[in-house]
């Protein structure tokens, strides 16, 4: 069986984001350099993380609603990608504030809401395994997985812009847009985007199924005891 369309276009935007973020004429903007090619990678692995996070909370509602332990399945493993994708984004951004900032983690505002908030997520983690029970793990779970969503998008875009960060667009800074009038980041900006959360999908998708497989052998296991 070949592959669905949005898988090709996911491997076509990620090479062409590879490609391009690495080869590609960027902005000579002082102090960044070269270094601005990580916003290709760093803050476009965070976009396709919030967009994951979105659709898990949708199926964390849905649960809730319903009961049925497939929007559960959705919701765990779109979160799971989620947090994969928050750790590479936050590892890439240590590595462009070094270059830029002089070190790993400065303690900037933003840093340490994006910490906070993969924290809020790896105890989501820690919960739903501590839970034997399968629907009380989906019923806890979902409920931890909406509020922690809620509390996770101030926490990183709108408590940071309240105070001092250093990073564009928040405390004062001018964002991206000032420097770049010509848009030549967003040639690669925006397909790199889509191309991380069309990744992050086909990973959840594929552990969804995996999962519903190994429910669904447990299950006649169980009927033949």
């Amino acid at each position: 069986m070949g592959l669905s369309w949005w898988k090709i276009l996911a491997i076509v935007l990620l090479a062409f984001t590879i490609t391009a973020g690495l080869l590609m004429d960027v902005p000579r903007l002082p102090i960044l350099n070269e270094t601005i090619r990580a916003l290709y990678f760093h803050v476009t692995m965070w976009f396709g993380m919030i967009l994951m996070l979105v659709v898990s909370v949708i199926y964390s509602i849905k649960y809730l609603r319903t009961g049925n332990l497939r929007h559960d399945d959705v919701a765990i493993e779109f979160t799971n990608a989620a947090i994969l994708f928050g750790v590479l984004g936050i590892t890439t951004g240590m590595l462009w504030a070094k270059f830029t900032w002089g070190d790993y983690w400065s303690g900037d505002p933003k840093q340490n809401a994006s910490a906070i908030g993969l924290l809020m997520y790896f105890a989501y983690l820690i919960l739903r395994n501590s839970l034997t029970d399968v629907h009380q793990r989906a019923r806890i779970g979902s409920v931890y997985n909406i509020f922690a969503f809620s509390a996770f998008i101030p926490l990183i875009f709108v408590l940071p812009r309240l105070t001092d960060s250093l990073h564009p667009g928040n405390g004062g800074n001018p964002g991206f847009n000032a420097y770049d009038m010509d848009s030549n980041l967003r040639v690669v900006f925006y397909p790199a985007i889509l191309g991380w959360t069309l990744l992050g999908a086909w990973m959840s998708t594929v552990r969804v199924r995996l999962k519903r497989a190994e429910r669904k052998m447990e299950d006649k296991l169980i009927n033949q005891v």
